[in-house]
């Protein structure tokens, strides 16, 4: 299989099982990169800041980016057609079901069963970007200092953020987004 299509199959795969929204795609993109080697984790974390501050569903602003990496602009159309059609496929099929099985135990069961899942999915996610945005690339390596596991400039800028916004609590996080954003290009991280 060529990679293009390879790319398109995992992106239509990611579609089909990332319920839940954008951040319960960031497992998924992990694995391709883990497996595929497209991008890298350090990429992943800067494509998930990036579509996190731009207008748009993260899922799909990285399918876009990572497309448009890989194959240039039929590339990103591409892998966001295929990561978006499983959801047009599944919609068109629900909504010619969803009034006759309404009301059906079944149905709810599985709505049920699959908030659990996608709680999973989002934590996951939350908890990999944390990983790869406070802690060093070489953290978990014997014999690291404990002054070079953490990002220390991340680590305060977060922690710096945080205060701010739960002592101002009527801050946008437009407003937190871009000061990170500044803070990111003054000091260079």
């Amino acid at each position: 299989m060529s990679t293009f299509f390879l790319m398109c199959w995992e992106f239509f795969k990611t579609g089909l099982f990332a319920v839940g929204g954008g951040l319960a795609t960031v497992p998924f993109l992990q694995e391709m990169s883990a497996k595929y080697g497209w991008f890298t984790v350090q990429d992943l974390s800067t494509m998930i800041a990036v579509s996190e501050s731009t207008p748009g569903p993260i899922g799909i602003n990285m399918a876009t980016y990572i497309g448009n990496h890989m194959f240039g602009f039929f590339g990103g159309v591409a892998a966001t057609l295929s990561l978006v059609a499983p959801s047009i496929i599944v919609i068109f099929i629900i909504a010619g079901m969803l009034e006759k099985f309404r009301d059906s135990k079944i149905v709810k069961g599985v709505f049920e069963g699959l908030r659990p899942a996608v709680v999973g999915f989002i934590l996951s996610a939350v908890l990999g970007i944390y990983v790869t945005s406070l802690l060093s690339p070489n953290a978990f390596q014997p014999g690291t200092d404990f002054m070079d596991i953490f990002r220390w400039k991340e680590v305060f800028l977060f922690a710096v953020l945080l205060a701010f916004y739960k002592w101002k609590d009527k801050t946008h996080p437009i407003f937190i987004i871009l000061i990170a954003a500044v803070c990111g290009v003054a000091f260079g991280f």
